[in-house]
């Protein structure tokens, strides 16, 4: 830690006129760049008794070894110096703010000879026309799926125009009129040029121009009586409609201007900004920093206008920007913007009306960003502890869970029962320690009797091992199956590794996706092998209430409740898990083929039966001789084929869900394989639940058969 005083300048070597200066550390790095009116008077409140400054100020005064100035002629060349050499340098102690996502543009390259219309993110770049950000990249293909309609400007790659262009066929947006297809000169490149720039237009908010000249349009044809042209322009101007309704007007007086609001708390600030043009929010981001030296909000509104504009010139600088503090002081600020646009730049406080609305709206959503971004940033401590904390206390138990276990059934009108457990340690999902099961102890739909199979399943393999350790016996518990099963138990868990065991570790919570019944059945599962040191409960979808054993009532949580968020998570993890096992295992039924039940008929020579037939009906109807022709191929393998289709049933008609008719369709020519007992959560599971077709019913059919 360095002695301030030990680097201080002599009062007569600082000049007394405006310029930027940098703290540097010991190794030369820049760890702070600042900007001033008078070099003087504020490089000397740096160097103060230390107990007078701001902590972060102190920490910063500390660290440096030496300070820096270059004087400038006036406050806007300072600012924008001051911008330049935080860019170059990443000082520690100067305000960044850092955007949570990398926000989506909607891009017009006007810098090449066919400009194209596409979603860009990141830098920008030289002659490219910018519009937005976005929330979500899908706003922005929403959009533009409607304008192209109008503007039909081309979309696609350069790797798909110049093939275009090579065999004189353009692609489907040029065959259904989305676009203008320059590829095999429908169009000139003056013309498309001109689409382009039309787009440009229309979504920088020039709107009003391309309606009542689609209107005139319109009603001209309609009185030379061309009907369908004038159809055409009356739904060319609903697809323009319906993209201007996309944003609604806040503005009425069609103003082009940015709204900057501020949320801050001692340690840190979020700043939502949004981009108006035409009157409508256009575009909308947000930003959070950590506040590392003493900043007021005219500061941090300061630093985020330097981030905003630092790059842009032109129009990317609208003409008014509202912010909820003026910087100190503000006339260099507002001389920079309007150097940057080229044209005058109001930087002022809205007090009154429509835009001060707009600007509480924005400053909620900075509310919203600081208070998730804390959430986020403490999920790792304060809010998991304190969700952790709050079940403890509804559930009455001893201590806060720290692992919680999750089980669900999923099933599809009784076929295809199977079961998830998911593990959740100290509030945080533990992937690895996922499992699957497959009800195996009878047939058909009961979620309870399932729930009961899983949980004895899942514990007696955890006492399994607890016995192999020493630490249980048998004669401990109160109902074990025979010596068998307790033997093939443990010979699953047997992990010659050294990884852990599967069902090593036991909970303190188990969690169901029910209510009663289910927890009833978790509960006498446990009491059944002899296991009275773990908590159990039910989460019930429909009022999400808590249901312990025993009890006729449930535990009410407040919705507001961090216990009741995590135990929903919890849940809807379980959820997902098990339906996402339940539709593979439907998908790898309907692809089973009855060449599956062939001994020593593998993969390839399945692969080659079907090609030398073309299908499996074929193959079915095939006799013995002309199996044997196929290579690989002997006469007691063909027998056996022919023996496999003779056992199997035959295949369920396909059904046309439309008209109801029955289709003559070929089977499937793929084999799928069977999955047995208790298996780890795979590399391949999806986060996403993902529709598996079947041969009859709907899409919603389906899902409203699932559990």
């Amino acid at each position: 830690m360095a002695d301030p005083s030990s680097y201080r300048p002599k009062p007569g070597q600082i000049p007394d006129s405006p310029g930027v200066y940098k703290f540097r550390d010991e190794h030369r790095r820049v760890i702070y760049v600042g900007k001033a009116k008078s070099l003087r008077q504020r490089l000397a409140s740096y160097f103060q008794d230390l107990a007078n400054l701001h902590p972060r100020t102190a920490t910063m005064v500390t660290t440096a070894a030496s300070v820096e100035w270059t004087v400038v002629a006036t406050e806007t060349a300072a600012l924008q110096l001051e911008y330049t050499w935080i860019k170059e340098y990443d000082p520690r102690f100067n305000v960044k703010y850092r955007d949570d996502k990398s926000y989506p543009y909607l891009a017009v390259t006007m810098n090449e000879e066919f400009p194209r219309v596409q979603v860009m993110r990141g830098q920008k770049k030289k002659g490219v026309r910018y519009f937005g950000p976005y929330g979500h990249a899908w706003a922005i293909r929403d959009t533009v799926d409607l304008l192209l309609r109008v503007f039909p400007v081309r979309t696609c790659s350069a790797g798909v125009f110049k093939n275009a262009a090579r065999t004189g066929r353009p692609c489907l947006l040029g065959y259904i009129g989305k676009c203008s297809a320059p590829c095999v000169d429908r169009v000139s490149a003056e013309e498309h040029r001109e689409l382009a720039e039309e787009f440009c237009d229309f979504m920088a908010g020039r709107t009003g121009t391309y309606i009542r000249r689609l209107e005139r349009r319109m009603t001209d044809a309609a009185e030379d009586m061309e009907y369908e042209r004038a159809a055409r322009l009356r739904d060319d101007m609903g697809a323009l409609t319906k993209a201007m309704e996309k944003s609604a007007v806040v503005l009425a007086d069609a103003t082009d201007a940015d709204l900057i609001a501020v949320a801050e708390d001692e340690l840190e600030a979020a700043v939502q900004i949004f981009h108006v043009r035409g009157g409508r929010v256009r575009g909308q981001r947000g930003w959070v920093t950590d506040k590392v030296e003493a900043v007021t909000t005219g500061d941090l509104v300061e630093h985020a206008l330097q981030q905003l504009y630092g790059e842009e010139t032109g129009d990317a600088v609208p003409k008014e920007v509202l912010v909820p503090a003026l910087p100190d002081p503000a006339d260099p600020v507002q001389e920079w913007l309007t150097q940057r646009r080229g044209s005058n730049v109001s930087l002022r406080i809205p007090q009154r009306g429509d835009k001060k609305a707009l600007m509480e709206t924005v400053a909620r959503n900075a509310q919203q960003s600081l208070m998730l971004h804390k959430t986020k940033r403490a999920s790792d401590l304060t809010t998991r502890s304190r969700a952790l904390e709050e079940i403890a206390a509804a559930l009455e138990l001893d201590s806060a869970p720290l692992r919680i276990e999750c089980y669900d059934i999923s099933h599809l009108q009784g076929d295809d029962v199977v079961a998830s457990m998911v593990v959740f340690e100290d509030g945080l999902g533990r992937k690895s320690e996922y499992r699957r099961f497959q009800i195996k102890g009878f047939e058909g739909q009961d979620d309870v009797r399932s729930m009961h199979e899983v949980i004895t399943r899942r514990f007696r393999r955890y006492l399994a091992e607890k016995e192999k350790t020493g630490e249980w016996s048998p004669e401990d518990a109160q109902d074990v199956q025979d010596a068998q099963d307790a033997q093939d138990v443990q010979g699953g868990l047997t992990e010659e590794d050294g990884r852990p065991k599967k069902f090593a570790y036991p909970p303190q919570l188990v969690v169901v996706d029910g209510g009663q019944p289910q927890v009833a059945a978790a509960q006498r599962a446990l009491d059944e092998l002899g296991i009275d040191d773990i908590a159990v409960c039910g989460l019930a979808k429909r009022l999400e209430e808590v249901w312990v054993p025993g009890e006729d009532d449930p535990v009410i949580l407040p919705r507001t409740s961090e216990g009741l968020y995590l135990l929903q998570r919890v849940r809807d993890e379980a959820h997902r898990f098990a339906i996402t096992y339940q539709r593979s295992k439907r998908a790898k039924r309907f692809k089973a083929s009855p060449l599956d039940a062939v001994p020593g008929l593998g993969e390839a020579r399945k692969q080659t039966l079907i090609k030398h037939f073309g299908s499996v009906k074929r193959l079915r109807s095939a006799t013995i001789d002309q199996i044997c022709e196929v290579p690989g191929i002997g006469r007691k393998t063909a027998e056996a084929v022919l023996a496999a289709f003779a056992q199997a049933a035959p295949a369920a008609p396909a059904v046309n869900t439309a008209t109801g008719e029955i289709m003559e369709e070929e089977e499937p020519a793929t084999a799928g394989d069977s999955d047995h007992g208790e298996e780890p959560a795979g590399a391949g599971d999806s986060p996403d639940d993902s529709e598996v077709p079947t041969r009859v019913g709907t899409a919603e059919t389906r899902r409203g058969m699932e559990t």
